[in-house]
């Protein structure tokens, strides 16, 4: 635990000035390969439309989505090649879908399951009520007469994916080579699809999804008032939102496309925030997963932090300097990492980090040594060389970073300002927040002083 002492809050480390190019650089370096990852992106995208748009001359029920800029906005961003989702629309009448949530949804999962039922006075519903995609209701008390069902959904789509794939090398519509359909199999809720663009291979899932008007609670939120852009909650509420398979009876909202708005509001902003996740996530790719893309964080993963931070962080001077932006992801990051609990950004019960299957205790060990000494993994070129900094921690941060879990009320600004300062990161001279830092760091003090 802390000393007896607060100290004076760090503006800069004696020798932050030398640290600052050294982080420039590797954004530089990140940023210089942005341009030919979104023309690889770019043309393995356009070898997928090309086969949904055979897809729907096939079955004129599923449409092509031509609206993608956030996805190449994101791909642009990332070092990392998680696999990304395509969004194959179904054409229906969302007026004449009944969302009819299920019992079975488990707190703590998120948003919750349902089934889609066709209203019974609905007219213009036959293409979908066919046997290939529905299941008629066996209660006449239902207000529905059926279901659309997600699992016959998928078979029809992969049977078409088939079909026009093989359409498309036979008209040598797409490259040669360009497209491996080996990992389409039944029963999965997403269909995979290994595109070459170039060198790069890009994995790309293909999900049905029905796009319906419906409130979502999440994005009224109180947090979604701090950090982000005004009205950033009203404008992505008018989209409704997305169904996608959950499994094979029930679909779920999707918050893809509502999180991936999130960030491109955070984009709007000034300030180095989207650079800092930049960073992170080469540095997660480099360093932190041991090399394997399965068996570490998602930028997923690292996009929640942001999205926290923002509201944890909302002063635009938090993110004036690229270091200090990097540190407040850092913070929240291991103080997750330590407490075995990513909460989803717009539903907070559900924990990002659970069944994940990932070594928390091992990422964690990187992540806490990268956040005390990061030159060794900022070091790109041999230009770079230098000496080294003590390490900005000592082996009490670890028991500080546990806090939130006994108890949530250390969630909030004044706690992960006092982490800042013990990384030696705080920056801010708001007379207010140093009080409420200073106000954690005796708070602190006094539970170390009853647990000796």
């Amino acid at each position: 635990m802390p000393g007896s002492e607060m100290p004076a809050p760090c503006v800069f480390a004696p020798d932050m000035a030398e640290q600052v190019p050294l982080w420039h650089h590797y954004l530089l370096a990140i940023q210089s390969r942005e341009s030919p990852r979104v023309q690889d992106y770019q043309r393995a995208e356009n070898i997928l439309l090309t086969v949904l748009e055979r897809v729907h001359a096939l079955d004129s029920r599923f449409i092509v989505d031509y609206s993608r800029d956030l996805e190449a906005f994101q791909f642009a961003l990332r070092s990392s090649e998680d696999p990304l989702d395509v969004e194959v629309p179904l054409r229906v009448d969302s007026e004449a879908l009944l969302i009819e949530e299920s019992e079975d949804t488990v707190p703590g999962d998120g948003p919750a399951i349902c089934r889609l039922g066709v209203l019974k006075e609905a007219s213009g519903m036959e293409p979908w009520m066919t046997e290939d995609i529905f299941s008629v209701s066996s209660e006449d008390r239902d207000k529905c007469c059926g279901h659309i069902v997600p699992s016959k959904v998928l078979c029809v789509l992969k049977d078409l994916l088939v079909a026009a794939i093989v359409h498309c090398k036979h008209h040598r519509l797409i490259p040669p080579g360009s497209l491996n359909a080996a990992s389409l199999k039944e029963g999965q809720m997403r269909l995979s699809l290994l595109v070459s663009s170039g060198w790069r291979k890009i994995r790309f899932n293909v999900v049905p999804v029905v796009r319906k008007k419906h409130r979502v609670l999440a994005l009224e939120g109180a947090q979604l008032k701090l950090g982000f852009p005004e009205g950033i909650s009203r404008r992505i509420s008018s989209h409704g939102v997305d169904l996608v398979p959950d499994n094979a009876q029930h679909w779920r909202i999707s918050t893809g496309y509502l999180l991936s708005r999130l960030l491109d509001a955070l984009g709007s902003l000034p300030g180095h925030r989207l650079d800092s996740l930049s960073i992170l996530d080469r540095v997660n790719l480099e360093s932190w997963g041991g090399g394997s893309q399965n068996h570490g964080l998602t930028f997923d993963h690292l996009k929640t932090v942001l999205l926290w931070a923002s509201t944890l962080f909302p002063a635009p001077e938090d993110w004036a300097d690229l270091q200090g932006s990097v540190y407040r992801q850092l913070v929240v990051l291991l103080c997750c990492l330590a407490t075995r609990n990513l909460p989803h950004f717009l539903y907070p019960e559900c924990n990002l980090l659970q069944d994940s299957g990932l070594d928390l205790g091992v990422i964690y060990q990187r992540v806490e040594h990268f956040a005390s000494q990061p030159e060794e993994s900022l070091r790109i070129h041999v230009t770079h060389l230098g000496h080294s900094r003590p390490p900005r921690i000592d082996n009490g941060v670890k028991a500080l970073l546990q806090l939130p879990a006994s108890d949530p009320a250390y969630w909030a600004t004044a706690y992960f300002d006092f982490l800042l300062d013990k990384f030696q990161v705080f920056n801010i001279q708001d007379k207010d927040r140093i009080s409420a830092m200073q106000n954690i760091f005796q708070k602190t003090k006094t539970m170390g002083s009853e647990n000796s």
